[in-house]
């Protein structure tokens, strides 16, 4: 099972991540007012960084959808997985497939639960242009009422993720409001066919400062992991 961790911003955060036993590490760029806004200097040292560790994968998650930035972004920092966190079209998605090798996650954003059209997802009926389009894998997230999407820390019902990945044939991430001991939550999400990990924020930081915190990486991945392993699934 892959954990991903989301906004990174030193290179005291991709050593930490490493060593907390992360598998990817979100590197953002092209999110405007984003608390974690790599400059693309910033960017490609902690890429490279993170190549280092010869454990993370550096991810690009980015609102933008002006492909020819991607992937002069992309082929600058040598990042060859991206997430388009937004609201692209299939065809961004298409064009950054035929520019090169590279790994793209869509995301899909739900509705998240308590809210007024909990459930609702607005690429429910896109899904199979994005799969035609090339994406390799989606990731489910939870949009705010007011609209806000990425980093919202809130939940999506396992229900409303699951009629939304029964649309797909792609595998998927999972996220919004993920802590380590919500694992039995998503019982029947983890048990679907194509769940291949979560995606997090808000809970590997400190509450006060913001800042990744090594033990609640920690408690992430065991908590999820231990799971997995206890009923015999994939780790």
């Amino acid at each position: 099972m892959l954990v991903k961790i989301c906004g990174a911003t030193s290179l005291g955060d991709i050593e930490l991540l490493a060593s907390a036993g992360a598998d990817l590490v979100g590197l953002w760029h092209g999110v405007p007012g984003g608390r974690a806004d790599l400059p693309p200097q910033e960017l490609a040292a902690l890429a490279e960084a993170a190549h280092r560790t010869q454990r993370l994968r550096p991810v690009l998650v980015t609102f933008l959808n002006d492909t020819e930035a991607l992937r002069t972004a992309l082929t600058a920092t040598r990042v060859d997985w991206i997430q388009l966190h937004g609201y692209q079209t299939p065809g961004t998605v298409r064009a950054l497939k035929r520019a090169g090798d590279r790994t793209v996650i869509k995301v899909v954003h739900v509705a998240h639960r308590g809210a007024q059209r909990a459930g609702a997802c607005p690429e429910l009926p896109l899904i199979p242009s994005y799969e035609r389009a090339g994406t390799d894998l989606f990731l489910v997230d939870a949009t705010a009422e007011d609209g806000r999407i990425g980093s919202t820390g809130h939940q999506v019902d396992g229900c409303a993720v699951l009629e939304v990945v029964e649309r797909m044939s792609r595998p998927f991430l999972l996220a919004g409001g993920i802590s380590a001991d919500s694992r039995p939550d998503y019982r029947a999400v983890l048990e679907h066919p194509l769940f291949r990990g979560i995606d997090v924020d808000t809970a590997a930081r400190d509450p006060d400062s913001g800042r990744l915190r090594a033990e609640r990486v920690t408690a992430l991945v065991r908590g999820w992991r231990a799971g997995a392993e206890s009923s015999g699934a994939e780790s």
